[in-house]
């Protein structure tokens, strides 16, 4: 993949609006059960593979402030990694909202146990739970957005 002006440029508006979407509903965006609207946008990564830096990027800005510090900018940013390349890897915007969001739980519940000793299953599938309805509200929308030709044509060059 070759970084150009315009491919920084989108990368770091991408890297704002997840960041804005995430601090916009900060007191559901953190903690135990999640619900980051800002995850809807993982979806560019299903289409072209030259979002995921803007994502990531997004998603480590979002985290600074966190009240769990240096865990979500570590496991906060790792899990969107591997949700952004299993989305690009994926055929299906179901199945990867699923995926996504099993991936998202894992993480993101392991980190959770490690910052405040709650049970790790219990924060998994919460954080599963949240994920994956952001995700599928993402799987939905950009599905209806997949009719627009123009819109197409942009995010998948």
């Amino acid at each position: 993949m070759k970084f150009n002006t315009k491919l920084i440029a989108q990368n770091a508006i991408i890297a704002c609006i997840y960041t804005v979407f995430t601090l916009a509903i900060a007191p559901l965006a953190y903690s135990e059960i999640q619900f980051r609207l800002s995850e809807i946008i993982v979806f560019l990564a299903f289409y072209n593979k030259k979002y995921i830096p803007g994502l990531v990027i997004g998603c480590f800005i979002a985290n600074i402030p966190s009240t769990l510090g240096w865990f979500d900018m570590v496991f906060g940013t790792f899990s969107t990694l591997l949700v952004c390349i299993a989305m690009y890897k994926m055929k299906n915007k179901y199945l990867a909202a699923f995926v996504g969001a099993l991936i998202t739980g894992v993480i993101i519940g392991f980190e959770l146990h490690l910052a405040f000793g709650f049970p790790f299953i219990i924060n998994a599938v919460y954080v599963w739970i949240g994920e994956l309805a952001v995700l599928l509200i993402g799987a939905v929308l950009f599905e209806t957005l997949s009719k627009n030709r123009k819109f197409m044509d942009y995010i998948t060059k």
